[in-house]
C-alpha cells in the first residue's frame, strides 16, 4: 500500500499496526519527523517523480484536496502507473464548488473525468461529519476505484 502525502504518518501507523505493508511518502522532511521517531515505513519522495513498481492499494487522504488544480490531471496520469491492475484506489475524497483552497474541493464530473480512463468507481458512499476534520466535515466520500485490466 502506498499513502501519499502521508505527512506524519497517522494513516501510515494505522495500517502498519494492522500487519499491512505500507509505503508513505512525502515531499516535506518536517512533516516526516514523527513518524521516522515512531520508526515508520516512510520515505522523503516526490510523488510526481516516484518510480515504484505498482502498488495493490494507493490511499487517498487529502493528497489530491491539497495539490493545486493546476495539477490534478498531471496526478490522474500518474495514478494509474501506481496501481497494479485491478488494484485499488481507494480513500476520501473532498467534494466542493468552492474556488480557493487548499483544501481544493472537486466535483463528481471532474474526478470521473480524471479517473475514467484507468479506473471504475466500485464504491462511493458519504462520511460523517464526525469523522472527517473540520474544514473537510460533511463534504468527504469514501471511494473506492478499481484499475482496469
Amino acid at each position: 500500500m502506498l499513502i501519499p502525502g502521508c505527512g506524519s504518518g497517522y494513516e501510515v501507523q494505522h495500517f502498519a499496526d494492522h500487519g499491512d505493508d505500507v509505503l508513505g511518502i512525502d515531499f516535506s522532511e518536517p512533516a516526516l519527523e514523527r513518524a521516522r521517531k515512531l520508526s515508520l515505513p516512510v520515505r522523503l519522495a516526490d510523488f510526481f517523480a516516484l518510480n515504484e513498481p505498482p502498488f495493490d492499494v494507493v490511499y487517498e487522504r487529502t493528497f489530491l484536496c491539497a495539490l493545486p488544480r493546476s495539477r490534478w490531471l498531471e496526478w490522474s496520469t500518474h495514478i494509474p502507473r501506481l496501481v497494479r491492475p485491478a488494484g485499488l484506489l481507494a480513500g476520501f475524497f473532498f467534494f466542493d464548488d468552492n474556488e480557493r483552497g487548499p483544501p481544493f474541493g472537486i466535483s463528481m464530473p471532474r474526478l470521473h473525468e480524471l479517473l475514467d480512463a484507468a479506473f471504475t468507481l466500485e464504491a462511493d458512499e458519504p462520511v460523517p461529519a464526525a469523522d472527517s476534520v473540520p474544514v473537510l466535515a460533511g463534504k468527504e466520500r469514501w471511494q473506492v476505484w478499481k484499475r482496469q485490466i
